[in-house]
């Protein structure tokens, strides 16, 4: 609890893969009803959360090698792929393919074999 709000992290481990790693782990939160798939990088700023309201009541699913950059949101009942990486300060709120990169506000994808190479270097 200190390291929470010294840290200002609101993330629970029932529903995280291994290998996740937090990148200069200051004010990222994340549901509780968000599933995280292994090797998943977030960095300082990001949100995962969930929507109450609408067709995408509910938490994201990441799948694995998911790179989220600083200050994005990630948000409602929606599918992350496998090797994607999210630019900093992108608003998600739609499923996403496997080896994507996502970037912009309004998110754009950019279709890309290996997305997350060299972005993810520790993988378990």
């Amino acid at each position: 609890m200190r390291a929470a709000r010294k840290y200002g992290l609101e993330i629970l481990s029932d529903n995280i893969g291994p290998g996740l790693y937090l990148g200069h782990a200051h004010n990222i939160n994340v549901s509780p009803l968000a599933k995280i798939g292994k090797n998943c990088n977030l960095n300082k700023g990001c949100t995962i959360g969930r929507e109450n309201r609408g067709k995408r009541i509910g938490a994201p699913t990441l799948g694995d090698d998911v790179w989220v950059g600083s200050n994005c949101m990630v948000v409602g009942n929606i599918h992350i792929g496998n090797d994607v990486l999210i630019a900093p300060n992108a608003y998600v709120n739609f499923d996403v393919p496997d080896h994507s990169i996502i970037i912009g506000n309004p998110a754009k994808i950019i279709k890309k074999e290996n997305a997350t190479d060299s972005y993810i270097t520790m993988r378990i």
